[in-house]
């Protein structure tokens, strides 16, 4: 079996898919490795260190994509609305497609792929499971964008985060929010507090409260019930009711905060409005809210999808495809994903599918010619 590493069609994707380390994992499996020439550029990883790891470099695209039996891609058809639908025709029928995919929030793309007859497997639908956390791709690049997340605000902040005592007065501590302390979360508290900030975070589900203070942030408990935690140790989407309710009682805490940091998503759903246009008006002038979920639709009411605003003496970023700001750590981390989950798929060189692997059946879309996987069928109004 071929399998293939494309460079990557989203505009301004600087990521890539296999690193020249982790070719060698993947000729153990029994498999040939093909790369298109520059794949790797943007992520500093050259042709020559791919030669060198014992895999053939190709110049022309539809060549290796009609050879390829399995490609590995970053963003593919679903995460990349553009992605060039003759690519797809070249491919052999069943070959076998690995990569962000988008399947819940685009299950008529997961129907085409079908129709191709693509076996394909999502990596955000890696199940968080013991088992699966060296694949877990998902929590990987949401520890990044929480990191660069916290960049971007004290770059954007006109306060500097730490305290210094100096000559001429002692210059507080910024205070950074964190709304949402999933993985994303995590990592930009631990940031914000190496930086020297004052952090604070909010979660609905109170199980995150020990994780939180561990990294040394203070947890801020509102009088509010929710469903707490859905599945994969995602916060439960929440009524109306309860978003009104939310907002209200976090307006008075945001109030004081230098830098917001928002983080909440659910999976195949429109990200929740957590800080209002209204909200937005009681922050103080120049603080900085950091939307992570703008390419969700925001949860910021005012937030625009790759765009950075003023609005009343606030700024709000709406960041695109963060963990490409570190593209060399993010492909490294990304690889290794990969690198692991085809050495689940592929023995001997031989794809080896066990329908009834928790990671295989949690992450296979398409399979087949068919849509297998029942939330996506679910998402497209054909499941129960």
């Amino acid at each position: 079996m071929i399998a293939a590493v494309i460079k990557e069609s989203f505009p301004g994707e600087k990521r890539v898919a296999l690193i020249p380390r982790n070719v060698t994992a993947l000729s153990q499996a029994g498999l040939d490795v093909m790369v298109e020439s520059g794949a790797g550029e943007a992520s500093l990883h050259a042709d020559s260190e791919y030669e060198k790891a014992g895999a053939r470099v190709e110049t022309d695209r539809g060549a290796l994509l009609s050879e390829t039996d399995l490609l590995l891609t970053v963003r593919g058809p679903g995460a990349f609305a553009d992605f060039p639908s003759e690519e797809l025709d070249r491919l052999k029928k069943g070959a076998i497609l690995i990569g962000f995919l988008e399947p819940l929030a685009e299950p008529e793309t997961m129907q085409a792929l079908a129709s191709r007859g693509v076996t394909a497997f999502a990596m955000e639908l890696v199940p968080r499971i013991t088992r699966a956390q060296s694949m877990d791709a998902l929590s990987s690049m949401a520890s990044i964008a929480g990191y660069e997340a916290v960049l971007l605000g004290a770059e954007h902040s006109p306060k500097m985060f730490p305290m210094q005592i100096t000559a001429a007065g002692t210059i507080t501590p910024a205070k950074v929010f964190v709304l949402g302390a999933g993985v994303a979360g995590l990592q930009a508290i631990a940031t914000a507090r190496r930086l020297g900030a004052l952090v604070e975070a909010y979660d609905i589900r109170p199980v995150v409260k020990e994780e939180v203070e561990s990294l040394g942030a203070r947890f801020v408990e509102l009088e509010i019930e929710a469903e707490a935690e859905g599945q994969g140790g995602y916060a439960a989407a929440q009524s109306e009711e309860f978003q009104r309710r939310q907002r209200r009682l976090l307006a008075e805490r945001l109030a004081s905060a230098d830098v917001v940091i928002t983080t909440a998503a659910v999976p195949g759903k429109r990200a929740p409005i957590l800080i209002s246009a209204d909200m937005t008006e009681h922050l103080r002038p120049g603080a900085v809210v950091i939307d992570l979920a703008a390419e969700k639709g925001g949860n910021c009411e005012l937030t625009r999808t790759g765009e950075t605003m003023r609005y009343q003496g606030v700024t709000i970023v709406g960041p695109v495809n963060l963990p490409s700001r570190a593209a060399y750590h993010a492909s490294q981390m990304y690889s290794k994903n990969i690198a692991t989950f085809v050495d689940l798929l592929v023995k001997g060189g031989d794809l080896t599918l066990d329908l009834e692997d928790e990671i295989i059946k949690g992450t296979l879309v398409t399979h087949q010619g068919r849509v297998v996987h029942s939330a996506v069928l679910k998402a497209s109004g054909q499941g129960d």
